[in-house]
């Protein structure tokens, strides 16, 4: 079933001296609750589109999968999917997984784990990444320029995130948009982990705004060699990067007439 991603609403629009009716395309931002083995792991805001993938993506990232492979993945494990309007999907590993303490809260279409894992949790949790070629500085820099053209609900609302995995010619392989910046992340990483494609260590993670822990973090569970980012990293994303050996690049500008830039931190 095709779900609706952006609604049409009515706006007033002041152009400095009227106003003027006009329709506005707005992003569509509704709940979606993730359940593991018929266990409620987390309820998110999302932009609907691609719920399996951000289902498998959430719980790989989070851990929550512990390496077991995924079955399947449907809506709604009690009932119809109509019923809960496609806003419940339940990952199953058969049982496999171990049991998933769930978030008690919410999580917003900005909010992510906000630091409450530490790094050397992760440490324990999560592989090392495996150490490749260096990524040159002129690929990572170009990368958003070559992620835009993917890019579609953006231009229709201006309200999104996009995350990509980007290979070593700088070719977007997979674009996700979501509300959510984390969502977006969790959705590439969910259709890599179906391909069967993780770890991603020929891949970069590129997002579309600032690089805060978590992306890092999520980056590190798939695996990814580089994460790009259009905004500023955080202190914590730098340490975790650099824990990781992931080349972290921030900042990355574009300029007309001039060669797109970025700050290396890792």
């Amino acid at each position: 079933m095709t779900r609706g991603r952006t609604a049409k609403v009515l706006t007033s629009h002041w152009d400095g001296a009227e106003l003027h009716r006009r329709p506005d395309e707005l992003i569509v931002e509704e709940p979606m609750q993730v359940l593991l083995d018929g266990e409620l792991v987390t309820t998110t805001m999302r932009t609907p589109g691609h719920d399996f993938e951000l289902a498998v993506g959430f719980c790989h990232t989070d851990g929550l999968l512990d390496g077991v492979p995924v079955q399947s993945c449907r809506y709604c494990s009690t009932g119809s999917a109509v019923d809960t309007e496609f806003n419940l999907v339940d990952v199953s590993t058969g049982g496999a997984a171990p049991a998933a303490t769930p978030r008690l809260t919410t999580a917003t279409s900005s909010c992510g784990l906000c630091g409450s894992t530490s790094i050397d949790e992760l440490r324990e949790r999560i592989a090392h990444v495996p150490q490749g070629e260096p990524w040159p500085l002129e690929l990572l820099a170009s990368i958003p320029e070559r992620v835009r053209p993917q890019q579609p609900l953006f231009d229709a609302t201006g309200a999104v995130h996009a995350a990509a995995a980007v290979d070593r010619a700088g070719e977007p392989q997979i674009t996700r948009e979501d509300i959510g910046r984390h969502n977006a992340v969790d959705k590439v990483v969910g259709r890599l982990l179906l391909d069967g494609a993780l770890p991603a260590t020929d891949l970069a993670l590129f997002v579309s705004g600032r690089a805060g822990f978590e992306i890092v973090q999520k980056a590190w569970a798939a695996g990814f060699t580089a994460v790009v980012a259009v905004s500023a990293p955080s202190a914590l994303a730098v340490e975790a990067a650099t824990t990781a050996d992931i080349t972290l690049a921030a900042f990355v500008r574009t300029r007309p007439g001039a060669p797109p830039t970025c700050n290396l931190y890792t």
